[in-house]
């Protein structure tokens, strides 16, 4: 499945690299929106199959971000 920006904002700190297992609700990775600190969580588990961001990126709302299988 594929975790999506859920607001506009800046990709501040990836936890996970491609080939990582992650399990429902773990931290994938850290994003700045509105000059807060959002964490965005894994909704399902699976290994991570790719990500289509790093830090520093900015994003828009709906944009892909981690790819999990």
């Amino acid at each position: 499945f594929k975790v999506i920006a859920p607001l506009p904002g800046s990709i501040f700190k990836l936890k996970v690299n491609v080939g990582d297992t992650v399990k429902e609700g773990d931290c994938l990775l850290v994003m700045e929106a509105m000059k807060m600190e959002n964490n965005v969580l894994a909704e399902k588990g699976g290994v991570i199959k790719s990500i289509a961001v790093k830090e520093g990126d900015t994003v828009l709302q709906g944009d892909l971000l981690i790819e999990i299988a």
